[in-house]
């Protein structure tokens, strides 16, 4: 995935990612150090929602399902996409996420 973006950005990739283990196995570590010269990589610190946009989306959501009395798994996909598809269309309430991280969009 990340060799066809590059592709169609025709550009160098920076990524911030969190602690997911497949972000830190030892093929992903050699993958990034092999491309360097295109993909700059920073690792976010083991728990960081302070500066991870997404946790903030994440309680909206969470908070909605939290007391849902689920039938089945396809139950809770339904209310957890019905709320993200709310969320899409309330975008101030995506820039309150990444404004409680103090990060900004940089717009050029």
């Amino acid at each position: 995935m990340l060799v066809r973006a590059r592709i169609q950005l025709g550009g160098p990739i920076v990524l911030v990612w969190d602690n997911v283990r497949i972000h830190l196995t030892a093929d992903m570590r050699e993958f990034i150090d092999a491309n360097s010269d295109w993909l700059t990589v920073f690792q976010l610190p083991t728990y960081a929602p302070d500066l991870n946009p997404q946790e903030g989306v994440w309680s909206l959501v969470k908070r909605d399902i939290g007391n849902l009395a689920a039938a089945d798994l396809g139950q809770i996909t339904r209310a957890v996409k019905r709320k993200l598809k709310m969320l899409q269309y309330r975008p101030q309430v995506i820039d309150g996420c990444l404004a409680g991280t103090g990060l900004t969009l940089g717009y050029e």
